[in-house]
């Protein structure tokens, strides 16, 4: 007789969808299926042709592409350091292979410039002249646009008058005062001066502003060596002349050539000689620095060297003049102040980490093979300690809801000034004494509190600290003034006052207490203030820590949603009792697995090995193919403004929408990647009037047709090889699970032969389902960045969602598949029925499912904790005993990450047994047999299932 089939428990369906049955295509009484051909064999060509068309492309690229270009440093313009052809006909830096740096010397000399220009003698030659000599500017408008730049009118661009260094009021202050600035920017011979507080610059050189922003002033360039200085500065006759002028787009470039290409009289005369003599430098020649000679001028005291052994990039410190100058406590102090004195650091630190590092190689070693028994011996203890980690992690996850609600609660009503604990303290006494309050019967007196509580008349007996209160009347070495007789309003009668909480006053008092108090019992706590009775949440008159009320108003009730879900979650756990003991039993069985099968971890090994080589390869390939970046990728153009070039973005937070919050895309950033902006000092003239001078710089890498192709193998690829594990795991399991002597069957090689043999045409169809939701996460990416660039926020926001609801599905497809790789394993079927019967298999058992993956979870956790805890503590005392001189930070990082991916190993594996596990007792269940290989642990489970099948419930009702 056939079994009953209304009864619709874990395991069965009426329909019988999926069903596992005894006799048919779908029995494992004898273990997995051995009767099986290839499954999904098409995709095998499939995946191969992937392959070739990845060898194909990457051949392609090999062409043209330069990874260099991804790494390699780049100037101030985008052209790369040790380059013969750079982008847009940018110099050939072949010979330059270190990213230096000059002096900027427009930034270096505006100050200066800003004090010539806006002088007060100046402002005499360009707006009001004299008897014999007309001003310079005659135009109104020049006139305003002068006030305006030199801030010597109230000006909206303006906050006050620049402070230029004083006013140059006569031809003999602007020769002193002009000449001596510029003399210590242009002679390197006075760099101990410029950076002097008693130099003529000391009010920018020597303050942390100019150390603050210390590559403003400076130019990133491309040269032969970081120490070019020591080679270069005494051998002037091969050196280039620069004399500095502002730049075309400047406010004042208007006014210096107003006054530099006037003709010479009185009052033009110290302004031109000044312009012509004293702001020229002196600049690498154009062979050591292939640049103009405004971007060659060394920067005076300061010398630089490589940031790291063999770096490509430099750093700067103080020349010895200087440091002798300034002395070695405010040179030290200048160059941790400086941006790059921050990289010099870190580039010392990671020295000396590696340093570390090779001296700790042995203990490293130990450490890592320590990691493994630490590991095995977890797996093999988790068996006889499964049950109580379950539980406490249970009890715990209770708790933490509890003591989650009751922090929310308190803060809903903490006063500002107050602790939590305190507050915490405060109201939890005031919830006892009222609930003490109700089940004592209560009163009929009211607990109304108006005001100050001078007419309350409550029978509150404790204080807000739970302090009790003494009689008014009693005897008491302490505010014995306090009494019936004294305050006959509000202590009388004494039979009905007794020692509860008053405010006694008298109206003429200019001492009296906010609300109502008690004298206490205890003597170092005379007196404290109370609540009346069932007042839990009494008003601040202070104010409240949260000062929003709709805030407190959400914490309030938010505390009430969380010990609701605590309560749920405890009606869970109870309901779901039977159901977590079988989850405890199908994890001992997975630890029994992993203990007896030692050699499976051999699969994760391998797994991550292979991970790395092709992870290696694929990188070295892919960066041919993002290197070649189009000549016409940005463009080649000028720009008048940096915000014409670079684009104007918002300040709306993401919720703020409207025409206020609309941002507007850059000509040289319009697209993702995006490139950079750079000022050229040859600016386009073409319009006098409207001078240009910005430019694009490229990105270093760009995204094609070619790349994606790349991309999608990669991603299929490792999905490969995750699938790959998961089925040699499942089969493995499988063989165990249905094996009569689990003690001394060697499942790990027969696994391994069985899904090499049959099924990678159905792992490579499961692993290209996951790369193609993948790659559509990657697009829908790639598609928020290009809207981004836009200034497109609304499509940013929504392309965003749509990839957070495709990484949701990518989850579940990743669930789903590695329940159908299981079923492969054990029923021999193809890919598409298996994810149907796996499907259906979750649906009439997603109770289970369910609580095996919150159990999962907490197992992992555990897991994760155990082993990385315990070896990073065992290798910080071996640490300490065989290096004791070495810092243990750097080796404790270490020993952090291996055992991270050590118990990571294990933990997958571990899980992926258990789930195995789950559908070989589900099958068991399901046919009605296994007394003579199910694992003992699950005995009972079975048994139970069996009684139910040979006396079904009416109705079909599972009360399992």
């Amino acid at each position: 007789r056939r079994p009953h089939r209304g009864w619709t428990g874990a395991g069965r369906s009426g329909d019988g969808q999926g069903t596992f049955q005894r006799g048919g295509d779908k029995d494992l009484s004898n273990g997995p299926v051995k009767n099986r051909g290839c499954t999904d064999p098409f995709c095998i060509p499939v995946f191969l042709a992937a392959q070739v068309t990845f060898i194909i492309v990457t051949i392609w690229g090999f062409a043209d592409g330069n990874p260099t270009k991804l790494y390699k440093p780049r100037d101030f313009q985008g052209a790369y350091c040790g380059v013969q052809e750079n982008w847009n006909n940018g110099p050939n830096t072949e010979a330059q292979t270190r990213l230096s740096y000059t002096m900027n010397v427009t930034s270096m000399s505006e100050v200066v410039m800003k004090q010539l220009v806006c002088s007060s003698w100046s402002q005499k030659a360009l707006l009001n002249g004299d008897s014999s000599n007309a001003p310079l500017l005659m135009n109104q408008t020049e006139k305003d646009k002068y006030l305006c730049s030199c801030c010597l009118a109230p000006c909206a661009s303006c906050t006050g008058a620049l402070n230029n260094g004083g006013d140059l009021d006569s031809p003999a202050r602007i020769t002193e005062i002009i000449t001596a600035r510029m003399k210590e920017l242009t002679d390197p011979s006075l760099a101990k001066d410029l950076f002097s507080p008693a130099g003529n610059n000391g009010q920018l050189f020597s303050t942390d502003a100019f150390w603050n922003e210390a590559t403003r002033y400076m130019n990133l360039v491309c040269l032969p060596s970081c120490d070019i200085n020591a080679g270069y500065l005494n051998e002037t006759s091969i050196m280039r002349k620069y004399t500095y002028e502002p730049p075309m787009d400047h406010d004042l470039y208007f006014a210096w050539t107003a006054m530099k290409d006037a003709e010479t009289n009185a009052l033009t005369e110290a302004f031109r000689v000044e312009a012509s003599q004293r702001f020229d430098f002196t600049a690498y020649p154009e062979d050591v620095c292939p640049y103009p000679a405004q971007m060659c001028v060394p920067m005076p005291g300061m010398t630089f060297q490589e940031m790291g052994v063999a770096s490509q990039y430099c750093t700067f410190g103080m020349t010895a003049q200087v440091i002798g100058a300034v002395g070695d406590v405010a040179a030290s102090a200048f160059e941790s102040l400086g941006l790059d004195s921050i990289t010099n650091a870190a580039g010392e630190s990671f020295g000396k980490w590696v340093g570390d590092f090779q001296q700790a190689f042995d203990t490293f070693i130990i450490v890592s093979v320590l990691s493994f028994v630490v590991g095995l011996l977890f797996i093999i203890t988790l068996r006889f300690v499964i049950g109580c980690c379950v539980w406490i992690a249970v009890a715990c996850t209770v708790l933490m809801f509890f003591f989650g609600g009751g922090i929310l609660f308190v803060l809903s009503a903490q006063c500002d000034g107050a602790g939590l604990l305190e507050s915490g303290h405060q109201q939890i006494r005031a919830i006892i004494v009222a609930g003490g309050h109700a089940i004592s019967g209560g009163s009929d007196v009211s607990e109304e509190l108006k005001d100050d509580g001078a007419n309350y008349r409550g029978r509150q007996q404790s204080t807000i600290n739970g302090k009790s209160c003494l009689p008014w009347d009693g005897t008491r070495r302490y505010l014995t003034n306090y009494n019936s007789a004294e305050y006959p309003d509000t202590l009388s009668p004494p039979n009905e006052t007794r020692n509860y909480c008053r405010n006694p006053y008298h109206v003429n008092d200019t001492i009296k207490a906010r609300t109502i108090w008690c004298v206490t019992s205890d003597p170092m706590v005379q007196w404290e203030e109370c609540l009346p009775v069932g007042v839990i949440q009494p008003e601040c008159a202070r104010g409240y820590q949260v000062s929003g009320k709709s805030a407190r108003d959400a914490l309030f009730y938010s505390s009430f949603v969380v010990w609701g879900l605590g309560g749920l979650w405890m009606i869970l756990v109870m309901c779901f009792i039977q159901r977590i003991r079988l989850a405890i039993a199908l994890n001992k069985v997975a630890a029994v697995y992993l203990s007896t099968n030692p050699s499976t971890l051999l699969i994760p090994i391998v797994q991550a090995v292979a991970a790395v080589l092709w992870i290696s390869t694929w990188f070295y390939c892919a960066s041919f193919l993002l290197s070649q970046v189009p000549a016409d990728y940005t463009p080649t153009g000028y720009f008048a403004t940096y915000a014409e070039a670079f684009g104007v973005g918002s300040d709306c937070a993401f919720w703020e929408f409207g025409d206020h919050c609309k941002g507007t895309p850059g000509k040289c950033t319009d697209k993702w990647p995006t490139g950079s902006v750079w000022k050229d000092s040859d600016c386009d003239v073409s319009d006098p009037s409207d001078p240009k001078c910005w430019r694009c710089a490229p990105p270093r890498y760009v995204f094609d047709w070619r790349f994606a192709v790349s991309f999608f193998v990669f991603l299929w690829n490792n999905a490969f090889n995750v699938a790959l594990g998961q089925m040699l795991i499942a089969m493995a399991v499988g063989l165990w699970f249905f094996s009569a002597n689990k003690a001394t069957t060697f499942v790990v090689k027969q696994g391994v032969g069985v899904v090499f043999r049959y099924h990678i045409g159905t792992v490579a169809l499961g692993s290209f389902i996951v790369a193609v939701v993948q790659f559509i996460r990657y697009v829908m990416k790639f598609f928020e960045k290009q809207a981004a660039a836009q200034k497109n926020r609304v499509m940013a926001l929504v392309l965003r969602c749509l990839q957070c609801c495709i990484w949701c599905f990518e989850k579940c497809i990743k669930y789903l598949n590695k329940n159908a790789y299981i079923q492969t394993a054990l029923l021999g079927t193809w890919f598409c029925t298996s994810a149907k019967n796996a499907f259906w298999l979750i649906a009439r058992n997603m109770l289970r499912f369910g609580t095996m993956a919150v159990l999962g979870s907490i197992i992992s956790a555990i897991g994760f904790i155990t082993i990385m805890a315990s070896t990073s503590v065992g290798g910080y005392f071996l640490m300490k005993q065989m290096h004791p001189d070495i810092a243990p930070l750097m080796p404790i990082i270490l020993f952090c990450i291996v055992s991270y991916v050590v118990a990571k190993l294990y933990m997958n594996v571990f899980n992926l047994a258990v789930d195995t596990s789950l559908q070989c007792f589900l099958a068991v269940e399901e046919m009605g047999c296994g007394a003579e290989y199910i694992p003992n642990v699950l005995k009972k489970f079975v048994d139970t299932s069996t009684r139910k099948l040979a006396n079904p419930r009416p109705n079909g009702v599972d009360l399992d």
